[in-house]
C-alpha cells in the first residue's frame, strides 16, 4: 500500500493536469482517484521496462472517456423552454412584426447608439464589457445606451 501512496504523491499532479483537458473541473479529483485505484488493481499488468507515467496516462485517458460517456448532457425540462411558436405551431405573426419594427427602429439610430444597444441586448455584454470592447469610457457607453433607448422608444411609439 505504501507503493500506491508513493505513486499517488509522485504522479497525481500529472494525472490531474492531463484529465483537466477532458473532464469537467468538478470531476477531475474523482476520476484521478479512479485512475489510481485501477492502477493498483492492475499493477500486475504493468511492464517495468516501460514508462510508469505513460501507463498511468493511458489509464487516465480510458477513464476520462468512460466518465464522459456516462455523463448525461445538461438538459432543460421541456416545460421550462419557451415555445416560440403560436397555437397552430407556426411563428406568432405579432412577434415577427415586433422584431421587424425593432430592427427598423435600430437602423434609424446613430451608429454609436445602435452599436451600444446591440452589444448590450443581442451580444449580452455588460456596460463595462462594452466600454472595454469599444475602447470608450463607461460613462459614454451609459449615455449612448440611454439616449439610444429613449430615441428607440420614441420611434417605436410613432410606428
Amino acid at each position: 500500500m505504501d507503493a500506491l501512496a508513493d505513486c499517488y504523491r509522485t504522479h497525481a499532479s500529472l494525472v490531474r493536469a492531463y484529465l483537466r483537458r477532458f473532464v469537467p473541473p468538478q470531476d477531475v479529483d474523482d476520476v484521478t482517484q479512479v485512475v489510481f485505484i485501477e492502477a493498483w488493481r492492475s499493477r500486475d499488468r504493468y511492464d517495468s521496462s516501460r514508462s510508469l507515467e505513460a501507463w498511468l496516462l493511458g489509464i487516465s485517458r480510458k477513464r476520462a472517456v468512460d466518465h464522459l460517456r456516462t455523463r448525461r448532457p445538461p438538459t432543460v425540462p421541456l416545460e421550462a423552454a419557451d415555445d416560440p411558436a403560436g397555437q397552430d405551431g407556426r411563428a406568432d405573426g405579432d412577434e415577427l412584426a415586433d422584431r421587424d419594427l425593432i430592427r427598423r427602429g435600430l437602423a434609424e439610430l446613430p451608429a454609436a447608439q445602435r452599436q451600444a444597444i446591440v452589444l448590450a441586448y443581442y451580444g449580452d455584454l455588460s456596460q463595462r464589457e462594452i466600454s472595454e470592447r469599444l475602447g470608450v469610457p463607461l460613462g459614454t457607453v451609459k449615455a449612448r445606451t440611454a439616449r439610444g433607448l429613449r430615441r428607440l422608444s420614441t420611434l417605436l411609439a410613432t410606428a
